[in-house]
């Protein structure tokens, strides 16, 4: 741990012991649910943290800013950017009811009190935010079609309101498809020398931009 807190010198250090008892308790509780791969697991610290923490060289957030994480699994990004951000109001919710588990025992164990775990689809929240966040959930047009609508435009904190989204890979033809551009690319593999993270990506779109995503296509059978 202490060569990523060399990396993030801007985190709190306040923020590097729950960061620790977090990987502890992910750790345990990855022996009973699969939320990352065995073999990946060894790797949790340099590849999967530092990959979440990673927003916070780009991102600063007003008190009060609120964040709904799509599709949390294990809390990848939601949790890590909650204990980084303590400021700030963090919605994470997925589908799957034994990653929520996880989630809320994170949340309760670490006294996260400015986390809320929600068991339901993106599409049954009526309530808007400052940032969408997602790591790898979707394909970008059938995510942007879950959440455009939950968005809320603003410039509060230190980059326009919008979605956060984590992806890895060849971006443009998810980007064809979806039909507008991120107003920013972070390219993490300018940012670390581990391999794993070339050509992935922290994509960030405007929310203003929102309303001219193209709703996924259908496949035909």
């Amino acid at each position: 741990m202490d060569s990523i807190r060399k990396q993030f010198p801007q985190i709190e250090e306040a923020a590097w012991p729950l960061l620790e008892a977090w990987s502890a308790l992910l750790r345990e509780w990855n022996t009973k649910i699969n939320l990352i791969s065995r073999k990946d697991i060894e790797y949790l610290e340099a590849r999967h943290l530092s990959h979440c923490l990673s927003i916070t060289n780009h991102l600063k957030l007003m008190s009060g800013a609120r964040i709904m994480d799509v599709g949390t699994g294990g809390g990848f990004p939601g949790i890590i950017m909650a204990i980084c951000y303590p400021q700030a109001h963090f919605t994470l919710i997925d589908s799957i009811g034994k990653k929520i588990t996880v989630v809320q025992d994170l949340a309760d164990k670490l006294e996260l009190k400015n986390v809320e775990a929600r068991q339901c689809r993106a599409e049954e929240v009526k309530k808007k935010f400052d940032f969408i966040t997602g790591r790898a959930v979707k394909n970008l047009p059938e995510y942007f079609s879950w959440i455009k609508d939950n968005v809320r435009r603003g410039e509060r904190n230190s980059i326009p309101n919008g979605v956060l989204y984590w992806k890895g890979g060849e971006l443009d033809d998810e980007l064809a498809a979806l039909g507008i551009r991120p107003r920013k690319t972070i390219s993490l593999g300018e940012t670390f020398s581990d391999p794993y993270f070339e050509q992935k990506y922290i994509l960030h779109f405007d929310a203003r931009d929102l309303p001219r995503a193209r709703k996924p296509r259908k496949e035909v059978s």
